[in-house]
């Protein structure tokens, strides 16, 4: 007479299993929104050099010879911290380690390597000419320039 169910609630233990699939038909999935995904997908990008120390940007084009240092913190920029080869995961903390001569000790300091390659990242462009000059005073000014061209 009574029903053995140890709950009776709705949808515990359904005998068939055709109630779920019949109450969502099987729609399309909806459509894929046509332009950029992502954050700074398709922003105009540049790759720029970095001091290992301060963070300065330096022009790509310029050479970095060992005798070089950074014009904003003085740090030497011919170093192990400042290549792409740089790893602290590998023998030597080097990805080359097997055409290196010798260890180099302190990876900070400047040194003569010849395997020496300048680590370059890419960031998002500065583009403070389309956008009407620098950086808005303060919050009010900053949140009015969001809407200022609707």
């Amino acid at each position: 007479m009574s029903d053995e169910r140890k709950y009776r609630h709705r949808g515990y233990q359904q005998e068939s299993g055709g109630d779920r699939e019949a109450r969502r038909p099987n729609a399309p999935p909806p459509p894929k929104k046509e332009g950029p995904r992502g954050r700074g997908f398709g922003a105009p990008t540049e790759s720029v050099f970095r001091c290992a120390v301060c963070g300065g940007k330096r022009l790509i084009a310029e050479v970095i010879e060992p005798a070089t240092t950074c014009s904003k913190c003085g740090a030497d920029l011919h170093t192990c911290a400042n290549c792409v080869h740089f790893d602290p995961g590998v023998r030597f903390e080097c990805r080359r380690f097997e055409e290196l001569p010798a260890r180099i000790g302190k990876k900070r300091d400047r040194n003569d390597c010849a395997l020496f390659d300048p680590k370059t990242v890419t960031e998002f462009a500065q583009e403070q000419a389309a956008s009407g000059g620098g950086k808005p005073s303060d919050a009010r000014s900053a949140f009015d320039a969001l809407f200022k061209n609707i």
